[in-house]
Formats: C-alpha cells, sequence, structure tokens
C-alpha cells in the first residue's frame, strides 16, 4: 500500500472521530441538561405533530411556576401534585416525573410520558383508558389535549433525585371532552 493511500485512510479515520467526537456540541447535547427547554418542547411537540395537533410554544411564566414546584418536590422527596387556586376558573394542566438524580435527559422523562399512548382509546375523557385506569394515560393526554396552546417545564435535582414539572396552558384531562 502506497504512501498516500495510508494517509488518506488516516486522515478519513481522524475526520471521522474528529465528527463524532463534537456531534453533540453542534447539535447542543453536551449533558443531560443542555438546552433542557428546547429539549422538553421538541419532545411535546415531535408527537403532537405525528397526529397533526398543533404545536405548543415555551411559556416562562409556565416555566417559573414549574420551576418553583419543581423544588418544593425536592424539599418532600416524593411526587404529589399542586393544588389547584379555587379562584382560577382556568387552572394549569401539570405532569409530574421523578428519577435517579442525574441519570436521566429529558427525552426519556417525556418519552414515559408518551409511552402512555399504548394504552390510549379515543373517546370521552376519562374513558381513554384501554386498562380502565386514569392514570395509566393521563400524562399522555395532557402532553396530547388539543386546547392546550403553551408549555413550561423545569427540573429540580434533589439529594437523590430529579424532578421534572410541566406546567400547561390551558389544562387538559377535562372530564366530558375529547383530548383530540
Amino acid at each position: 500500500m502506497g504512501f498516500w493511500t495510508q494517509h488518506r485512510r488516516y486522515a478519513k479515520a481522524v475526520s471521522v472521530a474528529m465528527l463524532i467526537a463534537t456531534a453533540p456540541f453542534a447539535m447542543g447535547a453536551t449533558d443531560l441538561e443542555s438546552n433542557l427547554d428546547g429539549r422538553i418542547l421538541a419532545c411535546h411537540n415531535r408527537e403532537r405533530s405525528s397526529l397533526n395537533i398543533p404545536t405548543l410554544a415555551w411559556d416562562p411564566a409556565l416555566a417559573r411556576d414549574a420551576e418553583v414546584w419543581a423544588r418544593h418536590l425536592t424539599d418532600v422527596g416524593y411526587l404529589v401534585h399542586s393544588p389547584d387556586e379555587p379562584a382560577n376558573p382556568d387552572p394549569e394542566g401539570e405532569n409530574l416525573w421523578a428519577g435517579t438524580r442525574g441519570y436521566y435527559g429529558p427525552e426519556e422523562m417525556v418519552g414515559l410520558w408518551i409511552a402512555e399512548k399504548k394504552d390510549f382509546v379515543p373517546g370521552i375523557f376519562p374513558h381513554n383508558s384501554s386498562t380502565g385506569d386514569l392514570e395509566a394515560i393521563g400524562h399522555y393526554t395532557q402532553v396530547m389535549w388539543r386546547s392546550t396552546k403553551t408549555v413550561g417545564c423545569a427540573v429540580a435535582h434533589g439529594r437523590d433525585d430529579d424532578f421534572l414539572v410541566c406546567r400547561y396552558s390551558e389544562g387538559g384531562n377535562v372530564m366530558g371532552e375529547k383530548p383530540f
């Protein structure tokens, strides 16, 4: 094998290795939390687009609300939904997630909600679960709720767990309505 042929193969191998090494930086995913807002929004919108449901917009005010509650969850150490304000005629929707600290990226977090679609059946809410269990599809239906226009989310890190809170406006999972 000639010197130039060997040199070209070496140069090509180095180029491929550099491309692989720099791809995460070019895509904005250098760690589990890089571009968190954009990645969470993209997960929601990818699934909504798959069923021709209008995409969501990111709402910084909802993200701030979500951050307050996510921090609260790190204090209590377990998942509990925030209380509705009785005077609010249009409460925010809410999805919660918890998992081992530093182990999951936003795609896996939101992906677990989206995976609930396996138990979803069309119809009037809350009769959308093939198992009869509303909790088997409630996160998915909120992600997909047709009249929801905006979302804001935050991740907070507890001692052992990460907590993701997403807030939605308008809130979904309304009794007597079709999700989409």
